[in-house]
């Protein structure tokens, strides 16, 4: 029975890993059907106008400035439009459409020449999108309904794509939030069944935090961040959410590969928090609260972080490699020298720190200190104990006089009951210090 049920899984991994390779070549040989069919260069985008294939056919078309306007440059070059051109592409109804829609030019959005949207729909639903150039005389509507119908073979594979993203997505959840022994090894061997081959090579975690969305359909396609191979949302805090992406490496020690993952992963974030206004700057710093960010992160910049597990070979460890993940992205949010991303190799004392139950954040040794009217106090303690107690050094990086430093150690001194000349109760207040931060 054991070795029936590791043949059918082994087939399962054969089968899955070659409906990917196929799908991939699917796409671009469907796109360029339709440019040879329209006599014009087609490009297929998914519903979240992430370039897919680009159909370059030879004409004259290809010769003329004005088919490479900043709209098309930019979906060709960075595999992804912006959120305010996908509002305006959607303005004309292509979301609903179940033919073809015609757009007309117009510089002032960056569209010098007109286009032709063939929405890709399976089951009556919209699921990417081709898009063409528009021309005098352009396609005739024979040609346009020919075309439509090889819209429709997209529409079936991105619905075979997107079935297929889900359930890795669902297995990638179920391995990271397995609370037993023997529901994490099941489903470590779902995953390694959705992922064939690939899942045996050497991965990585990365935590993308707080996702600024908490609806999973709002994530990005694993295909178009660099190295992913699955990804999935994860709770973050009271109410927040993670974004958590298992990322492929070349080798275990060389984390270059998650670096590029993440900073694309920022970026999107930044894009979803501006693709509508339930996701704009409100919804984020709520997030950024919920999960308990405080102090520098949350008061500038984007409020969002990125954390980076260490490097294993197979599937096995990836509940302790997301654990590293999180709390590097933890650290990241609450020590800007970390930011944006932070990799759990590198983030120090953090790594101890953020192991610390919740309570722990609050010892009472740091009470009279927290108050706002003794913030330059704790601020002071803080880069006095970051110095390793040299006083120059402290004196010089917070912009004041030796004296007025000693004075406001005493302070510290007396408001704490510690005594800064003992090791030990360095070591506590530092260590509260930064556990507070988190």
């Amino acid at each position: 029975m054991y070795e029936g049920g590791r043949k059918v899984r082994e087939n399962a991994r054969v089968k899955a890993d070659a409906a990917s390779f196929r799908r991939a070549g699917d796409y671009q040989e469907l796109v360029d059907e339709i440019s040879e069919l329209l006599g014009v260069p087609a490009t297929l985008e998914n519903r979240d106008f992430e370039l897919i294939a680009f159909g370059a056919y030879d004409s004259e078309d290809e010769l003329d400035p004005s088919a490479l306007d900043p709209v098309r440059t930019r979906s060709i070059l960075t595999r992804r439009s912006t959120a305010t051109v996908r509002t305006w592409f959607e303005g004309f109804g292509i979301t609903r459409a179940t033919g073809p829609v015609r757009i007309p030019p117009s510089p002032g959005a960056g569209v010098y020449r007109g286009r032709i949207c063939l929405p890709a729909r399976h089951r009556g639903v919209v699921l990417g999108y081709v898009w063409l150039l528009d021309g005098d005389p352009g396609p005739t509507d024979a040609q346009l309904s020919a075309a439509m119908g090889v819209a429709g073979r997209i529409g079936a594979l991105l619905a075979d794509e997107a079935e297929a993203g889900a359930e890795l997505s669902r297995e990638l959840r179920a391995v990271l939030t397995a609370e037993s022994g023997w529901q994490r090894d099941m489903a470590v061997a779902d995953l390694r069944t959705a992922l064939g081959p690939r899942a045996d090579g050497p991965h990585t975690l990365v935590c993308v935090a707080p996702w600024p969305s908490a609806d999973p359909d709002d994530a990005p396609a694993a295909r178009t961040i660099p190295h992913a191979t699955a990804l999935c949302t994860l709770p973050w805090g009271a109410t927040g959410q993670s974004l958590a992406v298992l990322v492929r490496l070349r080798t275990a020690e060389l984390s270059t590969p998650a670096l590029a993952a993440a900073a694309r992963l920022l970026k999107e974030a930044e894009g979803a928090r501006g693709a509508g206004a339930a996701r704009g700057a409100g919804a984020r710093v709520a997030a950024a609260a919920a999960a308990g960010v405080t102090g520098p992160a949350r008061a500038g910049g984007a409020g969002y972080a990125a954390g980076v597990g260490e490097g294993r070979v197979g599937l096995t460890d990836l509940g302790t490699v997301w654990q590293e993940a999180a709390a590097a992205a933890r650290a990241a949010l609450a020590e800007p020298r970390f930011a944006p991303v932070a990799e759990w190799a590198r983030i120090g004392a953090y790594r101890l720190l953020t192991a610390l139950p919740p309570e722990a954040a609050h010892d009472r040794v740091l009470g009279p200190l927290l108050s706002p009217a003794q913030r330059e106090l704790a601020r002071t303690a803080e880069v006095y104990l970051d110095c390793a107690g040299q006083a120059g050094r402290t004196a010089s990086e917070l912009g004041i006089h030796r004296q007025t430093l000693y004075y406001r150690l005493s302070r510290v001194e007396q408001l704490t009951g510690l005594d800064l000349d003992d090791g030990e109760d360095r070591l506590l207040l530092h260590m509260a210090l930064k556990r507070t931060r988190l």
